[in-house]
C-alpha cells in the first residue's frame, strides 16, 4: 500500500506517564532515543520522574510536556494545602482514581487545592530543568469542564501556549453521541481563542490512527497520537511503533514535536 501524493498530515507521536515507572522510562527512552516518538509528557508526582529527567536523552529533537495528574500516586502538596482536594485521596493519601475524578463536584476549596496541586506539578518539572512544550493530562483530567479556569491559569502563569487537546477520533466500533461532540467542539474552540492556545486539530491513541489510516484518508491536518509504552495492556501498540507504519496508511505524513506545532 502506497501513500497518496496529497498534502502531509502533521503527527506529534506523544509517550504519555514518563515518569511513572522505571519500565515505563525504559520503554519510552528507549523509542525516544531511536526517534519512534517525537514527543513525551511527564508525569511530575510519578515515583521515577528524577530517574526519567536524569536518562532523557540529547539531540532527540523531542517536546517534553507536564502530564496533569489528579488520579494517580500521592500528591505533592502537603496534606494540610489539599483543601478540598483531600476528599479525593484514598486511605493511603494517594489520588483514588479516576472514577472520582470525572465525578467532580467543584467548591472553592476544591478549586483552590487542585490548583495549588497542580502548580506544583508544574514547578517540579522546570526545577527540574525541563523546558516545558506542552501540557496535557492523565486520564484526561485537564478536559474537565471545573478544571477549565485552572488550566488557564497555569498557561498564564507559566506562559504555556500548546495543549493538548480533546480526544476527538473515534473508531467505528465506538460511536459517540452528537451532544458529547458538540461539548469536545465547544471545548477545544475556547481553548484555543481563551488565552491563545496551539493544539492539534485532531487526538487519538496510535492504535487507532493506524488502524483507520490504513482504511481511509483522515480530514484533520494536524493529529497528536497518545502511546503508553510500558503497560502490559499496551504492548501490541508499542510494538507498531517499530513497524514501518508511514507505508502502510493511504496518506504522507510529516512527523513533529510540539516545538513545530
Amino acid at each position: 500500500m502506497t501513500p497518496s501524493d496529497g498534502p502531509c498530515m502533521r503527527v506529534i507521536i506523544n509517550s504519555d506517564d514518563l515518569g511513572m515507572s522505571p519500565v515505563v522510562n525504559e520503554k519510552i527512552l528507549d523509542l525516544m532515543s531511536r526517534r519512534r516518538i517525537t514527543s513525551a509528557s511527564i508525569l511530575a508526582n510519578g515515583p521515577s520522574v528524577e530517574q526519567a529527567i536524569r536518562l532523557i536523552p540529547k539531540g532527540t529533537g523531542c517536546s517534553l510536556g507536564v502530564h496533569l495528574n489528579l488520579t494517580e500516586f500521592e500528591p505533592l502538596t502537603p496534606a494540610r494545602h489539599l483543601g478540598g482536594l483531600r476528599a479525593y485521596l484514598n486511605e493511603n493519601g494517594a489520588f483514588a482514581g479516576e472514577r472520582n475524578m470525572s465525578n467532580l463536584s467543584i467548591s472553592p476549596s476544591l478549586r483552590e487545592g487542585i490548583y495549588r496541586e497542580l502548580r506544583l506539578q508544574v514547578e517540579k518539572v522546570v526545577a527540574l530543568g525541563v523546558k516545558i512544550s506542552h501540557l496535557d493530562s492523565h486520564n484526561h483530567v485537564h478536559t474537565i469542564p471545573h478544571v477549565f479556569p485552572i488550566l488557564k491559569r497555569l498557561q498564564r502563569e507559566f506562559g504555556i501556549r500548546k495543549v493538548r487537546t480533546t480526544w476527538n477520533i473515534y473508531p467505528p466500533q465506538k460511536p459517540v453521541s452528537m451532544a458529547l461532540r458538540i461539548r469536545k467542539k465547544v471545548w477545544d474552540f475556547s481553548l484555543r481563542r481563551l488565552y491563545r492556545t496551539r493544539t492539534t486539530q485532531g487526538l487519538t491513541t496510535f492504535a487507532i490512527f493506524y488502524d483507520l489510516a490504513r482504511k481511509e484518508e483522515l480530514s484533520c491536518s494536524s493529529i497528536e497520537l497518545m502511546t503508553h509504552p510500558g503497560h502490559a495492556e499496551y504492548e501490541e501498540e508499542t510494538r507498531l511503533l517499530d513497524r514501518d507504519w508511514e507505508s502502510e496508511i493511504l496518506f504522507p505524513v510529516d512527523l513533529i514535536s510540539y516545538h513545530a506545532l
